[in-house]
């Protein structure tokens, strides 16, 4: 849940580095909040053509986190956040992106900062 809470602090920060597990257990969190949300809705009724109104509410609320996190994300693999625009190519943008947040951190400082990790490995 820390990694979560951490990264909605930094609801408008672009800068620095996210370790793999800062973007996967917020991606996590988002899933099941996601699900959760949909049945709510469901059970509610609270659906307007098809699309639930709480789940619209709380994803447009995580819009500018997640894209935070993932622009710090490719910077950790020292990559510029522009790269998140490849989600816009049908598939094999959102495969490309998921290949790129699963590399290992940059060893040592990158251009966009220190490693998260804390261990500054000799480069």
């Amino acid at each position: 849940m820390e990694w979560y809470l951490a990264v909605l602090k930094k609801y408008f920060v672009f800068e620095g580095r996210a370790r793999r597990k800062e973007l996967w257990i917020f991606t996590l969190f988002n899933f099941i909040a996601a699900i959760v949300l949909g049945i709510v809705d469901s059970v509610l009724g609270l659906t307007v053509a098809g699309t639930g109104i709480l789940g619209l509410i709380y994803s447009l609320g995580v819009l500018l986190p997640s894209l935070g996190v993932g622009a710090r994300r490719l910077h950790d693999t020292d990559r510029s956040g522009w790269w998140l625009l490849l989600c816009l190519v049908p598939i094999l943008g959102a495969i490309a992106l998921i290949v790129l947040f699963v590399l290992d951190s940059t060893p040592g400082t990158n251009r966009f900062g220190p490693n998260p990790k804390g261990v500054e490995a000799l480069a």
